[in-house]
């Protein structure tokens, strides 16, 4: 890895890891917090960049807009229990009963290469 590579692994390492500080600390006015502790204790999905949307947390590939849509998302469902559905191609991963579980959905169906998040777009992977 050049110098540049390597300053900008950082960066982006940086960036998540705020990113991650900021999302672990929200109330449940915005999240449980039960979602991002369990998806941050998955080492796969800690180093993707986190955000929250209408209580729901997406895990993406790159830190800056468009997000990635290829990294699972887990949405609770009224009846209880949690959806596992990966956007970028309408694939149901699959329903569950825990949020561990629906963490585990998302970590074992990472796409193919995932790696810590990049300082980039999707066009940039």
């Amino acid at each position: 890895m050049d110098s540049e590579s390597a300053v900008r692994s950082r960066s982006a390492a940086d960036i998540v890891a705020a990113e991650w500080s900021a999302v672990l600390s929200y109330g449940p006015d915005l999240i449980d917090p039960a979602v991002p502790r369990t998806a941050c204790a998955h080492p796969p999905l800690r180093c993707l960049h986190p955000m929250v949307s209408h209580g729901v947390l997406y895990l993406s590939r790159c830190t800056r807009w468009p997000w990635t849509r290829d990294v699972g998302t887990v949405y609770p469902l009224v009846k209880g229990g949690y959806r596992v559905r990966r956007e970028s191609d309408g694939t149901l991963l699959g329903e569950v009963d825990t949020v561990e579980a629906a963490y585990e959905l998302v970590a074992g169906h990472l796409p193919d290469g995932c790696g810590p998040a990049i300082d980039g777009t999707p066009d940039d992977l």
